[in-house]
């Protein structure tokens, strides 16, 4: 019995140290600055703090919201370029400071997107009993409206088909034809885009 408790151990550490995160990488992308400078080299970064690490191979620079306007990254672990901008934001209260969203589609209806690392509980598994916590990524949605102001999407598809007005028929019936779910990242994407080219 001592070896099976010794291989759930192993197991367990294997997919903790297996659990990588995009914010853990180095990328390579670009950096433009708030003077209009822009710079190629190897891009880090880290939202919930909103700091930009930049690399040029010689020089290891740190940034933040309020002095880049602009960057983006190759993804190693998606395969896919990624665009970030700092814009005003009131996080709490009504005080206006830049932070990093991630521009997901851009349109009628922008889509932006923040991620964080949290711990989230998960259920039993066959080497565990009662639930557990471990860190997963969590996207959080923001729609950029007319004004330019940028409000928290509160994830429910009735409030987002109300938001397209007489588009919002057409495109409820497209998610429901192609299954599509606004949890997936991807998903609620392509709903945006298709929104979008109406």
């Amino acid at each position: 019995m001592k070896w099976i408790g010794l291989l759930i151990l192993v197991c367990l550490g294997l997919e903790a140290k297996a659990q990588k995160f995009p914010s853990e990488f180095w990328h390579e992308g670009k950096i433009i600055r708030e003077g209009g400078d822009t710079l190629t080299g190897s891009v880090k970064y880290d939202l919930q703090n909103d700091v930009v690490q930049f690399s040029n191979g010689e020089k290891l620079d740190s940034y933040t919201a309020r002095k880049l306007t602009f960057f983006e990254i190759f993804d190693v672990t998606s395969k896919h370029y990624r665009q970030f901008y700092s814009i005003p934001y009131a996080a709490s209260g009504g005080y206006k400071a830049p932070i990093f969203f991630e521009l997901l589609a851009e349109g009628k209806m922008t889509l932006l997107c923040r991620e964080s690392i949290e711990y989230r509980n998960s259920n039993s598994s066959f080497y565990s009993y009662g639930t557990s916590t471990r860190l997963v990524l969590v996207y959080h949605y923001y729609l950029l409206n007319e004004n330019g102001e940028t409000e928290p999407f509160n994830g429910k598809r009735a409030d987002l088909i109300l938001l397209m007005g007489n588009k919002g028929a057409v495109v409820e019936k497209y998610i429901k034809t192609n299954k599509l779910n606004l949890d997936d990242r991807n998903e609620f994407t392509e709903i945006i885009r298709y929104y979008n080219s109406l």
